[in-house]
């Protein structure tokens, strides 16, 4: 199967997803598939389809590690003059999917995958609305409140607005816990505010669920076995989702049969609520005494192999690379 991996573009969360892709890639290319790794930013200025890419680009092994901070979008921007690099809807059409590693940007917010609705091109994950809905973080609530899904309290931030503290602080539009701060007291609330306002979206103030942390991934439309996250020192940031030993990672949960089929079949609901297809991963908080509030859904997860979503994969004995091929078997079986 002719594949490409489809990573990087304009995000703070670029690194992740090229770090995802390289990883996707190399799976990959040892299940004996043709695959190029592109950046959606840099595209392919000197080939049309998806052949002449392969001919020129072809690597034999992808690596890129995650740098401890975000990337400094600024430069990108002064380096990369459109997010959408040369020949990359060409190439595309030349393939027999996209696998998409994006997080985040153009890559997540739906528009990517309405380009590619447009010049039928195959791709993986949920569809463009699904992904506009969900990338949301204040829609997403709305809609899983509605449907008695159990989510913190919370509020758009607007100048003078009383805010109940503790709260956690939230850009709208952003992942991988970039931007997102768990404030105590005044002053670390205008901090927060302040840092939030740089990602130039609507900012989200949550009630603060303190407990325990966990996340159900979808696959083909079932649940797969809960994974909790356990940071060793403060909450499940940037720093301890990426750098290696912050955190520890438990799957299955230690949790009782009942709260397991519970969380489950939650993270399922919301999954169908938000029109998901193929894959997911929904995050969710319980209190001290077992209340579930979920958090959010992903619909382009991180997919290394450390990864949440593979780790519970793993733990049904299913290993990364045919993982990675099942995840291609369910975005194309929804078309």
């Amino acid at each position: 199967m002719k594949i490409i991996v489809l990573a990087g573009g304009l995000s703070d969360e670029r690194d992740v997803s090229l770090s995802s892709g390289s990883q996707i890639a190399n799976a990959l290319i040892q299940k004996e598939h043709q695959v190029l790794l592109v950046d959606l930013l840099e595209g392919f200025p000197d080939a049309t389809d998806f052949d002449s890419a392969y001919d020129v680009y072809k690597k034999d092994e992808y690596k890129f590690e995650v740098p401890e901070q975000a990337p400094d979008l600024s430069e990108l921007e002064k380096k990369y003059p459109c997010e959408l690099g040369e020949n990359i809807v060409s190439v595309c059409q030349s393939a027999d999917i996209v696998f998409l590693a994006l997080h985040g940007g153009i890559g997540e917010s739906g528009k990517i995958q309405a380009l590619f609705d447009i010049y039928q091109i195959n791709y993986t994950g949920s569809s463009h609305k699904a992904s506009a809905i969900a990338m949301d973080k204040l829609l997403t609530k709305e809609l899983v409140a509605f449907h008695g899904i159990n989510t913190p309290k919370w509020q758009v931030y607007k100048e003078g607005i009383e805010v109940s503290l503790p709260c956690v602080v939230k850009p709208n539009n952003n992942g991988s816990s970039i931007g997102v701060a768990i404030v105590e007291d005044d002053k670390e609330l205008e901090k927060a505010i302040e840092e939030a306002k740089k990602f130039k979206s609507d900012i989200l103030l949550e009630e603060k669920v303190s407990g325990r942390e966990f996340a159900v991934g979808i696959l083909g439309e079932k649940s797969l076995p809960i994974i909790e996250i356990i940071p060793k020192v403060g909450f499940y940031d940037y720093k301890n989702k990426y750098q290696a030993g912050s955190a520890e990672e438990v799957t299955p949960a230690n949790i009782s049969e009942s709260l397991t089929q519970k969380m489950q079949e939650m993270a399922l609901k919301a999954h169908q609520i938000l029109g998901l297809s193929g894959y997911s991963r929904v995050d969710f908080m319980m209190n001290e005494v077992n209340e579930i509030f979920f958090i959010e859904a992903n619909t382009l997860p991180g997919m290394t192999p450390t990864s949440l979503l593979p780790q519970e994969a793993q733990a049904m004995g299913i290993d990364y690379g045919t993982l990675c091929e099942t995840l291609i078997s369910v975005s194309l079986d929804k078309k």
